[in-house]
């Protein structure tokens, strides 16, 4: 006798399990899957995996952010207004902190401020200006002249407003405005690109 285990039975071949019969799916349950919603993770977005935190935004409120932030004033005086314009932008007030920068070429300017007195004689040239600056500006009239006409109401050769004949989206009143309300008229103005954000391309 050898001391190897016995061989163990051969096994019989075992039949392969019934697959039941497929059920045809009636149109009604067909229907009823193609119309039921898909699920969707809102925290298991692909952008959230991949670069978490991750800040999503609008892209009309980002360049509208950036508009705010960058806004040049096209650096023109024609009254007294002129000289409180000045000073606002000195390190005293500070307009940079804002990104405010004054630039002299209404080509590359987004804001003009209209300080002081405005004479019909001076009108073409403003408007002139104003039509150079590239889109989307806006205008700031500082004081009661450029609002107005000022102490000149009854001046003929005075223009009465330069929203005679350029649109005005701040209104800075004062006889001469100090700068802390053109700073304010600044803060005015950002304001407003932001809440008109969608309507402007």
């Amino acid at each position: 006798m050898s001391g190897s285990a016995p061989a163990a039975p051969p096994r019989e071949p075992q039949a392969p399990p019934e697959v039941p019969a497929r059920r045809e799916k009636t149109g009604i349950e067909r229907e009823a899957e193609r119309l039921t919603p898909v699920e969707f993770d809102r925290g298991k977005a692909p952008y959230r995996r991949v670069l978490p935190g991750v800040l999503l935004a609008p892209a009309d409120t980002v360049v509208a952010m950036a508009r705010k932030s960058s806004l040049w004033p096209l650096t023109f005086g024609l009254a007294c207004c002129a000289i409180e314009m000045i000073a606002t932008y000195m390190s005293h007030h500070d307009l940079d902190r804002f990104g405010i920068m004054p630039w002299p070429s209404p080509r590359q300017a987004d804001v003009m401020i209209v300080a002081g007195t405005v004479t019909k004689k001076m009108a073409p040239s403003v408007k002139l200006l104003y039509e150079q600056m590239p889109n989307p500006k806006w205008v700031i009239a500082m004081g009661a002249c450029a609002i107005n006409g000022g102490p000149y109401t009854r001046y003929d050769r005075v223009l009465q407003g330069v929203d005679k004949i350029i649109p005005v989206d701040v209104y800075v009143p004062g006889c001469p405005p100090r700068p802390e309300a053109l700073l304010d008229g600044f803060l005015a103005l950002q304001r407003k690109i932001m809440a008109e954000r969608s309507a402007v391309g």
